[in-house]
């Protein structure tokens, strides 16, 4: 008999979600602390406080190693915001931000067995960001960046991997890449086909949309044609900025010229990450058995249902379709097999070995509907976070 525990177990998508169920989740917040030793009567609490802890000060002091072993800070992850990228919403500020950081934090704990805290902050200056989570550094063990705007979070990113002794990953763009390859690997298999010898068309340029290029391209991609707001990104286009003008040094190898029309005529792969709309005679464009990823939220750039009539296999970011594409497949297992092995950062290999065992993890049961897990598949964190963790000891960084 099948239960709310079975991993493959797919909920009823034809129920809607109401606005009140939705708001009512959210009331009071999604997050709460509980003690992890019960704090019962005065020896309990003379223990677990003064004059008990002051043992416990002191040998940290002595030895900071040992906050390791007796704090949370181990294993607690700071996910860090300043609302500039919300989800499809934009710049909406950190407290409008706030709801989906805690949504983030709640993954986290319930996929990943992680603590979290979700830390807003009032400002879009990389360099106060920075010094924010150095001195805030002995607090927490490592430092997920979310919904923070191109081309900044690039840089931000990769100062805070300088001045942090602990992982730091923008989710946005690694975590992305890294479900979306899992998905490209179960829907390449379903067809029987290699990355190798497809030409993949990247809809979006900012953080997500770098990201998944570089790592598509790092995976063995044939060509990636990647697609911004003024068009396809190619050497010698006037106003590139530099993450862009680099990325147009690796991609697009059939030189293409021109929008979306023209990246599409022919493509063998579909990925949305700009939030624009996608027209359906574009796709009818593509090539034989095409695979179409419209993974805006809460709008995907095509609705799956016009994207069947011409695509072989069709992917959301949406829970309410099948095939979701969503970061939460990725991040609280990358996060815990880092954490596990004591890294000191995030490496390609580690990523690269997420995406696989999200994949392995949907091998057996694969279909047009199914390319990968269910984003409440047990089995997906537990598989990630040892598949990361050998690959952080194979990369020297444990």
């Amino acid at each position: 008999m099948t239960t709310v525990n079975d991993p493959l177990v797919q909920p009823d998508l034809n129920v809607p979600v109401t606005d009140d169920e939705i708001f009512e989740a959210h009331e009071g917040g999604k997050l709460d602390i509980a003690v992890t030793r019960p704090i019962a009567d005065p020896r309990a609490l003379s223990i677990v406080y003064t004059p008990g802890v002051a043992k416990v000060s002191r040998a940290i002091a002595e030895d900071a190693e040992l906050a390791r072993r007796y704090t949370w800070t181990n294993r607690l992850v700071a996910v860090v915001s300043d609302g500039t990228a919300v989800l499809g919403l934009g710049d909406i500020g950190p407290r409008a931000a706030l709801p989906v950081m805690e949504g983030k934090s709640a993954l986290f704990k319930t996929f990943g067995g992680l603590n979290s805290i979700p830390l807003v902050l009032d400002t879009t200056d990389v360099d106060e960001i920075v010094e924010t989570l150095v001195r805030l550094r002995p607090s927490f063990g490592a430092v997920n960046l979310e919904d923070v705007s191109a081309p900044r979070c690039f840089e931000l990113e990769k100062r805070l991997i300088e001045a942090l002794d602990c992982p730091v990953m923008h989710d946005d763009q690694h975590g992305t890449a890294i479900i979306l390859l899992a998905a490209l690997r179960g829907a390449n298999t379903v067809l029987g086909r290699p990355i190798e010898d497809e030409r993949i068309v990247i809809a979006g340029a900012g953080a997500s949309g770098v990201a998944c290029a570089n790592f598509l391209l790092s995976a063995g991609a044939g060509d990636v044609t990647v697609l911004d707001s003024r068009g396809i990104i190619h050497v010698g286009r006037d106003g590139l900025n530099p993450v862009k003008a680099e990325l147009a040094t690796r991609s697009n190898k059939a030189d293409l010229r021109g929008g979306l029309a023209e990246a599409l005529d022919g493509a063998d792969v579909f990925v949305g990450l700009s939030g624009s709309t996608v027209p359906e005679d574009l796709i009818a464009t593509m090539a034989p058995e095409s695979i179409v990823f419209a993974l805006s939220n809460p709008d995907p750039e095509i609705h799956p249902d016009v994207a069947r009539k011409h695509a072989a296999i069709v992917a959301t970011g949406r829970s309410d379709f099948p095939n979701q594409i969503n970061n939460s497949l990725a991040f609280p297992g990358v996060f815990r097999g880092a954490l596990d092995a004591g890294a000191r950062r995030i490496t390609e290999r580690m990523k690269l070995a997420a995406a696989e065992a999200i994949a392995a993890v949907a091998a057996e049961d694969l279909s047009a509907d199914y390319i990968v897990p269910s984003g409440v598949d047990p089995r997906v964190a537990p598989e990630v976070a040892a598949a990361v963790a050998r690959a952080a000891k194979e990369d020297g960084v444990a």
